[in-house]
């Protein structure tokens, strides 16, 4: 994965960490795209959209905004996505569930034609509105290149 030697997620902590991490992974996966990895491109964003959720609701100064039922798994990324949605945070624009879709998809096979343009463009939007996007990737350790 794209923060391989990067990063040590746990010594950053339960917000630094995760937001680091989808910072390295939507690099990674913009890149991988770029490359022609389709599908390794789209699971690589999916691990980035976790950890952004995972981070958003780590903080909380954040989480007690939300609108969050008795009962609701916040560690569940479905449940999160639907409680961030409820509350005003994202909007419907971005279908994860077809996401979700589509990186089961991508786990199980190469995707060489795909226009993944339209599933970058959701990634970025939602990444925007939760406040991970944008960054400035100078701020970032440098890639390595052996992480695929």
């Amino acid at each position: 994965m794209p923060h391989a030697g990067l990063m040590d997620e746990d010594a950053l902590g339960p917000e630094a960490g995760p937001l680091q991490r989808a910072k390295l992974h939507i690099r990674g996966g913009r890149r991988r795209l770029r490359q022609g990895k389709i599908s390794a491109g789209i699971v690589t964003l999916y691990d980035a959209l976790l950890s952004a959720l995972k981070w958003y609701v780590a903080s909380p100064e954040r989480r007690k905004k939300l609108l969050v039922r008795d009962g609701e798994d916040m560690t569940d990324d479905r449940k999160v996505f639907e409680v961030l949605v409820r509350s005003g945070v994202l909007d419907t624009a971005f279908d994860y569930a077809s996401f979700d879709r589509l990186v089961e998809k991508a786990m199980d096979e190469e995707m060489p034609g795909y226009d993944f343009a339209p599933v970058l463009g959701g990634i970025e939007s939602v990444m925007t509105r939760l406040g991970v996007m944008p960054f400035d990737e100078k701020d970032l350790p440098p890639e390595d290149p052996s992480t695929f």
